[in-house]
């Protein structure tokens, strides 16, 4: 899965220390969503989604390979 938490978090002047203290998650969380290392939970993503002021489908995008469907 792709994401622009990053982009996000750096065009509101936030450092990953600060976002993460605001989740009340590690800041290593925050590095590891940024470099798509870990996928956050369902809460997690609303948390950052409100956090950052932007939808969740705009946070996180499903790369190509995430995305299968089996015909019916």
């Amino acid at each position: 899965m792709e994401n622009h938490v990053r982009a996000r978090r750096a065009a509101l002047g936030l450092t990953q220390a600060e976002l993460a203290e605001r989740l009340g998650v590690s800041r290593q969380t925050v590095i590891s969503i940024e470099r798509g290392r870990f996928d956050p939970s369902l809460p997690l993503a609303f948390r950052l989604s409100a956090l950052l002021g932007a939808p969740i489908e705009e946070l996180f995008v499903p790369s190509h390979h995430d995305v299968r469907v089996d015909p019916l």
